[in-house]
């Protein structure tokens, strides 16, 4: 785990050149068991920045969030660099961002931290129940040391770290400028066991299982909203010329909008989980995502996010493709 202090020295230093405009990190959260996005432009307010288990949000979404031309009259555009601080699997989505030309590789300046999982705030409630103050948590070997309300509480890692930790390959970053701390490995290595077992479901409980959790969907476009990969500046679920889906939420508009998105998705999603960490009635989402990304990687092997040479899946052509698939 980085030292805070190593973490706000670095980060003063680079928001000190002349060339970056801005840093995006994390700072304490005001309660509960998440930290805050924190964007500083000035080197007083490294002093707020952190890094722990509560770091759950993947900053970056905020990046392509930038200001676009055209700028106020008068006034020129702002091409400083934009610094970020990533975990492993925030740096996936600035890889695929790189390699969908969102932005240039000089526009940003990744700063990487070795990961050993962040909580699972509905972990956390089960286990400690509604927090008031802000809660600070150290990874101590497999156990998280948590302070809440002023008293530690020592709990085994594995119980408290979001599902997605256990199963991450890339606990470490696949790009940085510059690895602030020393890399951690891994838990394991992501068999898809989940997507397995969800699999050997009958078609009647696959849609009787998803009849129930798309009847809950209140629309609120929070999955689409955080989701890192969702960027375009129109998206195809709200248009009304075309209007490809209906804004009534009922079974058969919401199975249309989740379905459009897991499609959207397919050799795109890097598994952040934000898109189910933020939905409000408990959306298994990444049940969906994680069958398009084991499918992706099984017919075309392909992982995306890993390689910033590589071409974007439904941009790249192989003669020799055997093309099973295709009935």
């Amino acid at each position: 785990m980085v030292d805070n202090k190593t973490l706000q020295n670095k980060a003063r230093e680079v928001i000190s050149r002349d060339d970056v405009r801005r840093l995006i990190g994390w700072k304490r959260g005001t309660f509960g068991f998440e930290a805050a996005p924190a964007v500083i432009k000035d080197p007083s307010g490294a002093d707020d920045l952190i890094f722990d288990a509560t770091c759950v949000n993947n900053l970056a979404s905020f990046i392509t969030l930038e200001e676009k031309p055209p700028v106020p009259r008068g006034e020129e555009p702002d091409t400083r660099k934009t610094a970020i601080m990533v975990k492993g699997c925030d740096s996936r989505a600035i890889v695929l961002q790189l390699v969908e030309k969102a932005y240039e590789r000089d526009d940003v300046i990744v700063l990487g931290i070795p990961c050993s999982g962040v909580i699972d705030r509905r972990k956390a409630r089960e286990m400690f129940g509604d927090v008031a103050g802000a809660v600070e948590a150290t990874c101590e070997g497999d156990k998280l040391v948590c302070e809440v309300g002023g008293e530690k509480k020592e709990v085994d890692r594995k119980e408290l770290v979001m599902d997605k930790c256990l199963r991450c390959r890339y606990p470490n970053p696949v790009i940085s400028d510059e690895l602030l701390g020393d890399e951690v490995e891994k838990f394991a290595d992501d068999d898809f066991s989940d997507v397995a077992e969800f699999a050997k479901k009958s078609p009647a409980d696959k849609w009787a299982f998803w009849d129930e959790q798309f009847s809950k969907c209140v629309r609120c476009y929070s999955c689409r909203s955080v989701c890192p990969m969702c960027y375009c500046v129109e998206c195809v679920v709200t248009n009304l010329r075309p209007q490809w889906t209906r804004r009534s939420t009922d079974i058969s508009e919401n199975t249309a909008y989740h379905l459009q998105r897991a499609w959207h998705l397919s050799g795109r999603c890097i598994e952040c989980n934000e898109c189910e960490r933020v939905c409000p009635v408990d959306i298994p989402i990444m049940t969906l995502n994680r069958r398009m990304t084991r499918d992706v990687k099984e017919l075309f092997d392909y992982e995306p996010g890993v390689d910033v040479e590589t071409e974007p899946l439904l941009a790249s052509f192989n003669p020799q493709d055997p093309e099973e698939f295709i009935m």
